[in-house]
């Protein structure tokens, strides 16, 4: 296993936690020093931040990951970041799982592990351990050291995939690409597509945990409704989620989003860790990379999604059908159908 170390006034202490966690013979790399050699490798991201959440070699990490294509690809990565405060350890792990993810690193199901400065994100876990909060911030650390180097995700003969969206098929831009996606892969895979529009899909209401987790062990929710009928045995079902999301306001859209909030029920009773993610996102003006960010935190980092390689393709297109018009869009197009037929 190689450990990306961004150097920073803490990242020795950052490097010190790690070494008796990482398999041995693992080699600390400084990726101011180059990135020759790294392809198919297992990594493992560890930035240590500062007082104000920053690092400034991880800048400078993220600028070479968000312009070479290609360099990291064959590889599988986890993340762990530590903060001084309680803020920003999550924000930077998401910046760098999408700047990797694009330059060809796959990602497993839920491979962030964060230490905040209090540590007090661990206080569930240390009580379910019945250990401290550093003992728990140590379990999880290795866990995830030990999950990288181990696991597979077996491709599939024909994989089932679902796809979920909140648009209209007459007037979307995000509708016209799939339409065209789909066509090159509808005879490799099984597609199941599923519209949450028009109200039918009502949000997480925040119930207690027990109660969650009650119906949740019975493949359910306390509020029922198309989540429970349709969309939940078809999660079960699927070896690959595709989340089509037009971007009006720089967020997943409300249906989309509250598909994710009520998850949790069904995340209760299972994981999703050989399932794979993938995002069509389309933007009337700007901000794709925003709702890939949140596809990452919402199914990747938190309902345990695998993120395959390059997971998602994003565009920019306003005016009706102009979207499909792109110099070049057919191209890659057909490249975002390979990944899904290729890694699922």
């Amino acid at each position: 296993m190689k450990i990306i170390l961004p150097p920073d006034q803490y990242s020795g202490k950052l490097r010190a936690f790690l070494e008796p966690l990482v398999p041995p013979g693992s080699a600390f790399l400084d990726p101011d020093g180059g990135w020759e050699g790294l392809a198919g490798e297992k990594l493992l991201f560890a930035v240590a931040l500062d007082e104000g959440g920053c690092n400034a070699a991880c800048y400078r990490m993220l600028s070479v990951l968000r312009r070479a294509e290609g360099l990291l690809d064959g590889c599988t990565a986890g993340v762990v970041v530590t903060g001084v405060g309680e803020l920003y350890t999550k924000d930077v792990a998401r910046d760098v799982v999408l700047a990797a993810n694009l330059a060809g690193c796959a990602f497993l199901g839920r491979p962030l592990v964060e230490g905040t400065g209090s540590l007090a994100n661990f206080t569930v876990q240390a009580r379910n351990l019945d250990t401290g909060l550093m003992g728990a911030y140590r379990h999880a650390a290795a866990e995830l050291a030990e999950r990288v180097e181990t696991e597979v995700f077996p491709k599939k003969e024909r994989p089932q995939v679902l796809v979920l969206h909140a648009s209209s098929h007459h007037t979307s831009n995000t509708m016209d690409l799939w339409t065209r996606v789909r066509a090159r892969i509808e005879e490799r895979c099984a597609i199941r597509e599923i519209g949450l529009r028009n109200g039918t899909l009502s949000d997480c209401s925040g119930c207690p945990y027990t109660m969650c987790l009650h119906f949740g062990e019975q493949g359910g929710c306390f509020y029922g409704g198309p989540m429970v009928d349709e969309v939940f045995p078809a999660v079960r079902e699927c070896d690959a989620l595709v989340m089509l999301c037009a971007n009006y306001n720089d967020a997943l859209s409300a249906n989309l989003t509250a598909f994710v909030n009520r998850l949790t029920a069904l995340f209760r009773q299972s994981r999703f860790y050989d399932k794979r993610l993938y995002g069509l996102i389309v933007s009337g003006y700007s901000g794709g990379d925003l709702l890939a960010r949140q596809l990452i935190s919402g199914l990747n980092m938190n309902k345990s999604f695998y993120l395959p390689p390059r997971f998602c393709m994003l565009e920019t297109a306003n005016d009706r059908g102009s979207l499909v018009k792109l110099p070049g869009i057919a191209q890659r197009g057909a490249l975002f159908a390979g990944r899904i037929m290729g890694a699922s």
